[in-house]
């Protein structure tokens, strides 16, 4: 592809959250002309203090420059927001949309953009929280337009690690929730093993930084090796089957019922271990669960076919 080299000195952000005044900010700081839009406008008087321009309409911000970066509450507001704009507004205009949403969303929103003469379209899922952006820690997975992510990934960098998943734009809201519901699964059962010691009174903090966290960090080790089972398909157990796991995850429940811990955030992986036994695969890794998952996925897709 040939290279196309970042002119842009200018930049638009739609919605002033915690999330869209941190990328303003970001903006700001790093020399750029930045216009900013809120549909509630006294949120822009600390940005215009800083050096931004504020916009009394969308259109006058859409106009302002060929960088537009949105960031709203859903996509039902995007709409809502833009839905009224004639096509000229929007001509001409590289929007990037940082709004939280499912893989759906994002493609028909990358066709609404499209048929409303945008120039291109690139969908963004930050991984970050707002204090984060512009750090080493803070990066945004975009997927979309090629030829816009190239142009524009150097203003992009300003805000954090740029990774371009592809040209379908919903790669990167699906990546972004993926990366999601790994964190939520941690923190879940994080917060079902603080209880199970709490209820003996043992001190959380005490508890999570000297064995909770170091075991963590060591089982994390371990999803390499069940990734390269599940692109193989080869679950074969070797030191732990799930005939094992199904028994020792029984006994969690029952230890949790004991206590009087709630057990609902765990009884769901008890139902695949179980299924997984009782349909012959005692002796696979626990890697093997993931069939069951992915049935619901193939299942799923039939129907919508």
């Amino acid at each position: 592809m040939e290279t196309i080299k970042n002119t842009v000195h200018s930049v638009t952000i739609l919605g002033l959250g915690s999330m869209g005044t941190a990328l303003a900010n970001s903006f700001l700081k790093n020399g750029y002309k930045t216009t900013v839009w809120n549909r509630t406008a006294q949120k822009a008087v600390p940005l215009v203090k800083a050096g931004a321009i504020q916009a009394e309409t969308v259109e006058d911000a859409l106009l302002a420059s060929p960088l537009v970066i949105i960031c709203l509450l859903d996509y039902d507001v995007i709409y809502e927001t833009l839905g009224k704009l004639g096509r000229d507004t929007l001509k001409g205009c590289t929007i990037v949309n940082l709004t939280n949403g499912t893989p759906q969303e994002a493609r028909g929103m990358a066709e609404h953009a499209e048929k409303s003469g945008t120039k291109a379209y690139l969908d963004g899922g930050i991984m970050a929280v707002p204090s984060l952006i512009s750090t080493e820690h803070a990066f945004i997975l975009y997927s979309g337009s090629p030829t816009a992510f190239e142009q524009y990934e150097s203003a992009l960098s300003v805000l954090g690690g740029t990774t371009y998943m592809g040209s379908d734009s919903g790669l990167a809201s699906l990546v972004d929730l993926a990366l999601l519901s790994g964190m939520y699964g941690l923190f879940g059962g994080f917060l079902h093993a603080v209880a199970l010691v709490k209820s003996e009174n043992v001190k959380a903090e005490e508890f999570s930084s000297t064995l909770l966290i170091p075991w963590l960090q060591a089982m994390i080790s371990v999803m390499p090796e069940m990734a390269k089972q599940i692109d193989s398909k080869n679950y074969s157990g070797a030191e732990s089957n799930i005939a094992m796991q199904e028994v020792g995850y029984r006994n969690i429940l029952q230890a949790s019922i004991d206590q009087g811990v709630d057990t609902r955030l765990l009884e769901p992986f008890q139902t695949l271990l179980k299924q997984r036994v009782a349909d012959g695969y005692e002796k696979e890794d626990l890697a093997g669960l993931f069939e069951l998952i992915k049935s619901e996925i193939d299942h799923n897709y039939k129907i919508r076919s």
